[in-house]
């Protein structure tokens, strides 16, 4: 009856099951037979590990948000001064050549401080932004694995994260939009204004309330292939360095020791996120300095080779800043005592039509 579900799972290219099968009479691997899903995993480790909250409870999507908001606010507004090197050099490569050269005249014209402009609508942005971002990323992927039950939910996991991730950073990318045309203005407008508080107005004043939204689709354009790679490339890449790399089970790993398989596995997914959302970072930067631009005609402007300016630069800053961002959101969950499922495991029903049990 199930003979065609078996080639199937197989050629899932997203299929990757975390058992071993037996051979000769002896168990490879002992599954434990009472963990098929995220939710009997937490409920079976509870006798270990008490939980401050239940998984999926409105404590624990508030808790999560919270860590979002530790997490990209502070990574993002400490890496202030690289950012806005990095913005320089894409809307004005003539001026600011290299990192170090855009460091050197930054400096130059703006002292030290001069370093630090933009803060304030980096922060209040990407605090915003990481409460959507991580908050509504387990909202709608407890939402999405429900509506595709727990088989299909574990055969197509990564397009399940790809699909809850992106459907949250469409949310979080209209609360980033207002600050992230502010804090452009700052950093690529000399003399435009210095503050939040003279920016605001002053773009209010000239374009009315589509000054902080115009850039919201090119966001888009960066943003939800950015998040998309994120969270699915640092959820597929957690699975496997439990599984080829770290000589234990988690379960027997120290909280010490799963933070640090976090913040490697984040570092790995920032590199792919920077060179995936880099070209439509390009255009947004552009098309916030310019009054009157639309997101084409800055890219038809700039062309191939133009969209990959300071791509080096974009490469250090989001490989730092998303392994950061994973760890501080983790360590936030592991001090508030949230629930953190273990990597995902075949449902044992699945492995019965599989034919794969003893």
């Amino acid at each position: 009856m199930f003979s065609s579900i078996a080639p199937l799972a197989r050629l899932n290219p997203f299929y990757a099951p975390h058992f071993q099968l037996v051979q000769d009479g002896v168990r490879k691997r002992a599954e434990p037979a009472e963990a098929p899903t995220a939710r009997r995993g937490l409920a079976a480790a509870s006798a270990a590990e008490e939980y401050s909250c239940a998984y999926g409870s409105g404590r624990f999507f508030m808790l999560c948000g919270l860590g979002g908001i530790i997490s990209c606010g502070t990574t993002h507004t400490a890496l202030v001064p690289l950012d806005l090197v990095k913005c320089r050099m894409q809307v004005d490569p003539q001026k600011y050549k290299s990192i170090f050269n855009g460091f050197s005249v930054t400096v130059k014209e703006d002292g030290v401080r001069g370093l630090a402009k933009g803060w304030a609508p980096t922060f209040i942005g990407y605090s915003m932004q990481g409460l959507c971002k991580f908050g509504f990323y387990e909202v709608f992927k407890i939402l999405y694995g429900n509506m595709l039950g727990e088989e299909n939910a574990y055969l197509w996991r990564t397009s399940l994260y790809l699909a809850a991730s992106a459907s949250a950073e469409f949310f979080a990318d209209i609360a980033l939009a207002p600050m992230e045309a502010a804090k452009v203005r700052i950093q690529t407008q000399p003399g435009y204004a210095n503050t939040l508080r003279q920016a605001v107005p002053k773009m209010f004043g000239e374009e009315g309330i589509w000054a902080f939204y115009k850039g919201v689709a090119p966001l888009w354009m960066r943003q939800i292939p950015y998040t998309m790679m994120k969270f699915a490339c640092f959820e597929r890449t957690v699975e496997a360095l439990y599984k080829y790399v770290v000589p234990k089970p988690r379960s027997e790993c120290t909280k010490a020791e799963q933070l640090v398989v976090t913040f490697i596995a984040g570092y790995i997914a920032g590199v792919f996120c920077a060179i995936v959302s880099h070209p439509a970072d390009s255009v947004v930067s552009v098309l916030n300095k310019e009054k009157g631009s639309s997101a084409s005609q800055v890219l038809k402007r700039l062309g191939f080779k133009g969209v990959w300016k300071g791509l080096f630069a974009r490469i250090i800053m989001i490989g730092t800043l998303t392994a950061l961002q994973w760890f501080i959101y983790d360590s936030v969950k592991v001090y508030f005592r949230l629930p953190r499922p273990p990597p995902p495991e075949m449902p044992e029903s699945l492995k019965k039509k599989l034919g794969l049990t003893e």
